[in-house]
């Protein structure tokens, strides 16, 4: 990509001109995501000093995929920032882990005692995955991390033992329940409960799908966030009750029902539309909602066109430059 392509990237994600819509900023980000250098890796740490907890959200969540080292600081500068909304300092943290450097260490072990639940959960994940991907077990399935029919970096590996394949197989829902104990399991530590989350979306089947919804259920906000997003990723219509129910509760997290609708417009069925459209202008609704319902309506209308796709329902994988 030549330096003129990179600087109109440039501009249109951090809105040079203050009028880019924040879909076409998204579709900017999640190029230059795909880009995998460090130049873009420098565009992008560029942006958390706008004012959408939204875009730096998924600005430290792109940082961390593209595994560069280069963006450690950048990363570490935002967790530590304790005047940053918790929803983007846990997206960092979660970075931190997924680029898996022995040096972020330090910094995840003094948050794992912060005031945000949220942060010093993420940060319990987040050490327990370097921690493994360094161990002989980790070392052993990195090649099966690399080469997943889906394309993230998660935080947590799938259950040892549990199928690698994402199409179901009779084999494989034999483990459902098991899987299950532990997701629903709130003795068990998050990591190994996160890790019968993923084995749960590999397996993909109706009933693992079902297994995942009771984790709504749970009282920590990190993890029902983390249902919607995996929820996202296996695209089934199975999950959008659930994943509507969580939209619409007001009680809800902003967190999770912004993943919700990200996942919501990523399976773009036609029922989900109008919540979409209602929970974007909906008075008093957390700007992180709607923003979320602004960005997941654009990934449906795609989704529904054949012009453009989306990566995972995360965002999409390219833009015109």
């Amino acid at each position: 990509m030549s330096d003129e392509q990179l600087h109109k990237l440039e501009n249109t994600l951090l809105n040079v001109d203050g009028t880019t819509p924040l879909h076409t900023r998204f579709r900017a980000l999640f190029t230059l995501r795909n880009l995998a250098n460090e130049k873009a890796v420098k565009i992008i740490s560029k942006g958390f000093d706008d004012e959408s907890a939204l875009l730096k959200h998924e600005l430290a969540y792109c940082l961390g995929q593209m595994r560069d080292e280069s963006a450690l600081s950048t990363l570490s500068n935002v967790l530590a920032n304790e005047s940053e909304d918790a929803m983007v300092r846990h997206e960092a943290a979660e970075a931190l882990g997924a680029i898996s450097s022995t040096t972020s260490l330090p910094i995840l072990k003094k948050y794992c005692s912060d005031p945000e639940r949220v942060v010093r959960e993420t940060c319990e994940i987040a050490l327990a995955r370097i921690e493994w991907e360094h161990s002989p077990e980790g070392l052993q399935q990195k090649e099966y991390l690399t080469s997943s029919g889906y394309t993230s970096i998660d935080p947590a590996p799938p259950s040892a033992g549990s199928p690698m394949t994402i199409s179901p197989a009779v084999a494989a829902n034999s483990t459902v329940g098991d899987l299950k104990s532990t997701l629903l399991d709130r003795t068990k530590p998050l990591f190994e409960r996160y890790r019968a989350m993923f084995a749960l979306r590999n397996i993909g089947s109706d009933e693992a799908v079902d297994a995942l919804a009771a984790g709504f259920s749970d009282d920590s906000a990190l993890f029902r966030h983390e249902i919607a997003f995996v929820f996202g990723q296996l695209l089934s219509p199975r999950s959008v009750p659930p994943l509507l129910e969580v939209l619409q509760n007001n009680a809800e997290e902003s967190m999770v029902r912004h993943e919700a609708a990200e996942a919501l417009g990523g399976i773009a069925t036609p029922e989900v539309l109008p919540h979409l459209k209602e929970w974007m202008s909906k008075d008093g609704a957390p700007r992180v909602v709607k923003e979320s319902c602004a960005v997941a309506i654009d990934m449906w209308e795609y989704e529904n066109s054949g012009e453009f796709q989306y990566a995972n329902g995360l965002g999409p994988s390219t833009i015109a430059v």
